[in-house]
């Protein structure tokens, strides 16, 4: 199959899961603008859809998230 034919479920499947903004956000806890200047700062790794919208490689966000501590629960 060609690279021209390859359909991007296919390429997600080759390269992992891309995640939006917003999801990124909702696994950090951060609005998903944050998220947005995290890209633009270089932070983080984004790839542009064809319609330039923001995608983040979930490897990468599960990678970033095992060095976040986690906040723990508070005993009432």
């Amino acid at each position: 199959m060609s690279t021209a034919t390859t359909s991007l479920a296919e390429l997600q499947a080759a390269q992992g899961a891309l995640l939006t903004p917003g999801e990124v956000a909702s696994l950090f806890r951060v609005d998903p603008k944050t998220v947005t200047r995290w890209a633009q700062a270089g932070k983080i790794s984004a790839v542009r859809t064809l319609g330039g919208h923001r995608r983040f490689h979930e490897a990468e966000i599960r990678q970033l998230l095992q060095g976040v501590p986690q906040q723990a629960a508070s005993a009432d």
